[in-house]
C-alpha cells in the first residue's frame, strides 16, 4: 500500500510503501472488541478491600461471662461492633487481571492500524518545528485539516517540546511508537504517523 508523505507545513514529501501485513489487514469487530476490553481492564486498579470479621487479628477467646453482666452475649472481639473489629459489609477485593493471547493482541493492533490506513491515516516525514509552541502547533494542525481527536505517533523518542505544545490542544495526544495501542488508535479521528514510527511499527511485527 502506497501512501503520500507530507511535511508538517502540508507540502508533499514523496511516498512511502506501507507493509500490507501491518497496514492492510481486514479489521474484525470481535478481535478489536476483545483487545480493547483487555486493555481497559488492565488500566483498572485493584479495589482495596476492607478487613472483615475473619480478617482482623483479634482473640477468639470468650472475654466475659455468659450471664450476669447486664450486657449482650459476646464471644469474639473481632465482631464489627467493637473498636478494632472487622468491618461489616465492607468493600470486597475486585482484581482485574484478564489474560489475552499475544497473537490476538498483535492482530488487534494490526487491525486498528489497517482501519486507520483505509480512512484517517496521515504520514509525515518528521515532527520538527522551528517554533514548537502551542500556537504554532495549532496553526499547523489547522492548516493541514487535522481536526477533532488527533493521535500523533512518533518514533521511540518523542520531541519533548512538540509533545508539551500539542498536549495543550484539545483532543490531541502524542505517543511514542512503543506505546501505540488499539484503544488510543481507534478512539481518535485522525492518526498521524512519522516515517520513523512507520518503520518502528513494521519492525515490531517483523521482528
Amino acid at each position: 500500500m502506497k501512501v503520500k508523505v507530507q511535511k508538517l507545513d502540508g507540502k508533499a514529501a514523496g511516498d512511502v510503501e506501507l507493509n500490507d501485513a501491518v497496514f492492510g489487514v481486514e479489521p474484525r469487530a470481535d478481535i478489536l472488541h476483545r483487545v480493547v476490553t483487555w486493555q481497559l481492564e488492565n488500566r483498572r486498579g485493584t479495589a482495596r478491600p476492607t478487613r472483615e470479621r475473619s480478617d482482623v487479628a483479634r482473640t477468639g477467646k470468650k472475654f466475659g461471662r455468659q450471664k450476669g453482666s447486664g450486657g449482650a452475649r459476646h464471644g469474639d472481639r473481632g465482631a464489627p461492633i467493637f473498636i478494632g473489629g472487622g468491618k461489616a459489609h465492607g468493600a470486597r477485593k475486585r482484581d482485574f487481571d484478564p489474560s489475552l493471547n499475544k497473537k490476538i493482541r498483535a492482530l488487534g493492533l494490526r487491525m486498528a492500524l489497517s482501519s486507520k490506513a483505509k480512512d484517517g491515516l496521515v504520514v509525515v516525514d518528521s515532527l520538527d518545528l522551528k517554533d514548537a509552541k502551542t500556537k504554532a502547533v495549532a496553526e499547523t494542525f489547522g492548516k493541514n485539516g487535522w481536526s477533532g481527536k488527533v493521535l500523533v505517533i512518533d518514533g521511540d523518542a518523542v520531541n519533548e517540546g512538540f509533545r508539551k505544545a500539542a498536549g495543550n490542544l484539545k483532543g490531541v495526544n502524542v505517543l511514542p511508537a512503543v506505546g501505540a495501542n488499539v484503544y488510543d488508535i481507534l478512539k481518535h479521528d485522525t492518526l498521524v504517523l512519522t516515517k520513523d514510527a512507520v518503520e518502528k511499527l513494521e519492525a515490531r511485527f517483523n521482528g
